[in-house]
């Protein structure tokens, strides 16, 4: 759907320009301000940002009476429904061009004027249909979650069935191949049908096919005996969450509205740390089931099998929800798109407003497809395209290099060598993921009020250090000091998980989904899926290996290691996005990089000396205008020789 315009985060003003004022680096004062030189921009340059204020808002600039015409046009174009429908579209265009602005659209209804204006005082005050939605949305995260964390307690009992169960290369890298074959599938296979499917069978179908891919790969992974026969089923559950992983968050966005948007898809990254908390909730349950006659390995066996749980609900529930308006739009089936919308809000002109405006907005889409060149060209290319890509591909890559998929992986079998008892183990376990998921939650409100780049920059050097501490918990003795040794493995995974769940957890897909021009925000989201699925297949293969290779204590520090290399690649190379317009965003990936390298180097001098020393410091502000209003056209002289 494009910037929020609910918000005041997007310019939408109807002087929409296409002018960009040249900005040039102040050497002096460490400033990006307005250049005192003509800048010329290439023909090529002004499209692309003409692309992306047209995207910004496709009908910036119309005058009321013309947009009242073009929205009755369109409904009777599409022969939507009766005359009242037609009002409703001549009303619900001009909404479109500004939701914020209700109150200076003539015709409204006093009924009509309280829904518009409640949707601001009260945004959580939605039809029940709608919150049928959140909960189909949330439930999905929670068979992601859900498939994900099983296996953390039944490999400690599979491997030693299989034969897989020691320390030898064969046995190490078996069992990280069987931990990671989803991951392997989602990578290279999964993620990438995310589009047939979408294209043959909808939103909601496609959740149901992926849930129902889900359950019987769950289902599978009960019955087998042999190490490849397992590798199958789990390579088999890589096709639900794969296409899952990015149908959901779209199905969200486009069926939410604008004013609940943000925080639905946010809430994707909560409920899945809840689907892996449940996980270990069913491993704990089924660990004292014993073996009946003839069956061995029960307990295991239940274990993989529980998470369909979640899928089954899903499949059960999932076609009382409204398919997408926006894919029966790109379907040329705009009167189901009505019809659709009509059910998830409380008035027709608010269904007509959100319609046409995904209307228009698919409209510019395809006539910026037509004329723009090959988009993975244009995200290389393009400097402020490629310096958005490296900030999103950075954070996406630490998201699994941070190290937190080794504890949600492996925590059973990390507790169990640190000395804890199997049950032990699986409770430790459990802890870990309560706390991942309840600190997941305040994410919400922090990442738009500390900022994306703050989050990470604080709790990098956290995770690092807890990292560390528990890595070097393995040195305790065990015989001596056995309660220290486990209280202190304990204390160091569960205060990773306090600084992980809102930093690195929610950052990089909020961040991914804002950095890149509207014009190529789709090539990139996909890029950076593909990456997070690839560097987990890659964390979750090497674990017992590298485990094996470097001991434990070097295998955490390996990944506190990381920890703060990210630490630096964010100081250097992640601009912070929060809470910027589009303009805003193009003058914050338009600095050249060793400016902005530059800049994060002389914050390490500017903190030391206002946190520690207390001095009264002034912060460096990098663009003479960071806290302006919106609806400034910001341009950079951007030459293609920048790194």
């Amino acid at each position: 759907m494009g910037f929020d315009r609910w918000s005041g985060s997007s310019a939408t003003s109807p002087e929409m320009k296409t002018h960009f004022e040249p900005m040039e680096y102040d050497e002096r004062n460490h400033s990006i301000a307005p250049s005192t030189r003509k800048l010329s921009l290439n023909a090529a340059d002004l499209m692309r940002r003409n692309a992306s204020a047209k995207l910004a808002n496709p009908l910036a600039g119309i005058s009321h009476a013309k947009l009242e015409e073009m929205g009755a046009t369109y409904a009777r174009k599409h022969h939507i429904g009766d005359e009242e429908d037609v009002r409703a579209f001549r009303k619900g265009a001009v909404l479109a061009q500004d939701p914020r602005r209700f109150a200076q659209v003539q015709g409204l209804t006093g009924m009509e004027l309280d829904v518009l204006q409640k949707e601001f005082d009260n945004r959580w005050a939605q039809p029940k249909l709608m919150y049928i939605v959140i909960i189909l949305c949330s439930t999905c995260a929670a068979v992601q979650g859900m498939d994900e964390a099983v296996v953390n307690g039944g490999q400690l009992f599979y491997r030693y069935q299989f034969g897989i169960d020691g320390k030898d290369p064969r046995s190490t890298w078996l069992t990280g191949l069987l931990n990671s074959a989803p991951y392997l599938c989602c990578a290279f296979i999964g993620c990438w049908l995310t589009t047939p499917f979408n294209n043959l069978f909808g939103r909601r179908g496609t959740i149901f096919l992926t849930c129902v891919f889900s359950a019987l790969a769950c289902f599978w992974q009960g019955f087998v005996n042999t190490w490849w026969h397992m590798f199958i089923a789990r390579f088999f559950l890589g096709f639900g969450i794969g296409p899952k992983s990015a149908t959901v968050p779209i199905y969200a966005a486009e069926t939410s509205p604008p004013a609940i948007r943000g925080a639905l898809v946010m809430q994707w990254q909560m409920w899945t740390a809840f689907g892996i908390f449940f996980g270990y909730v069913a491993d704990l349950a089924f660990y004292s089931v014993p073996d009946p006659p003839g069956i061995v390995g029960l307990k295991w066996r239940l274990m993989m099998g529980s998470a369909m749980l979640p899928a089954l609900i899903v499949i059960a529930f999932v076609f009382m929800c409204p398919e997408s308006p926006r894919w029966y739009m790109s379907k040329n089936r705009h009167y189901k798109a009505y019809q659709s919308m009509a059910r998830l809000r409380y008035q027709k002109v608010q269904a007509a407003r959100d319609v046409y405006y995904m209307h228009t907005l698919l409209e510019a889409e395809r006539e910026i497809e037509a004329n723009q060149g090959n988009p993975l060209l244009e995200l290389v290319k393009v400097p402020r395209n490629r310096r958005a890509m490296i900030a999103s591909e950075i954070v996406m890559f630490m998201q699994q290099f941070c190290g937190v998929n080794i504890i949600a992986y492996y925590s059973s079998q990390i507790f169990l060598d640190g000395g804890f008892s199997p049950i032990s183990a699986l409770t430790s376990s459990l802890g870990f993921g309560l706390v991942n998921w309840l600190f997941a939650i305040p994410a919400v409100y922090t990442i738009d009020t500390f900022g994306r780049r703050n989050l990470l920059l604080t709790t990098f050097p956290l995770m690092s250090i807890c990292m560390f501490f528990t890595g070097f918990s393995f040195w305790i003795p065990k015989d001596t000091m056995h309660t220290t040794r486990v209280a202190c493995i304990s204390l160091g995974i569960y205060l990773f998980g306090v600084v992980y769940s809102p930093g690195e957890g929610p950052v990089p897909f909020t961040y991914s989904a804002e950095a890149y021009p509207l014009y190529i925000r789709t090539v990139g989201m996909s890029l950076a899926t593909s990456t997070t699925w690839f560097f987990n297949f890659v964390l979750s293969i090497t674990w017992p290996s590298l485990q094996a290779a470097f001991t434990t204590q070097g295998a955490f520090s390996w990944y506190a290691g990381w920890n703060i290399v990210g630490f630096f690649l964010v100081l250097l190379f992640m601009p912070e996005t929060k809470s910027k317009t589009l303009e805003e965003l193009d003058q914050v990936f338009s600095v050249p990089t060793h400016i902005h390298a530059a800049y994060g180097l002389r914050q390490i001098p500017y903190f030391f000396r206002r946190y520690l020393l207390r001095q009264h410091v002034e912060p460096e502000r990098l663009y003479d205008n960071e806290d302006t209003a919106e609806d400034k056209d910001l341009g950079y002289d951007d030459p293609e020789s920048h790194t």
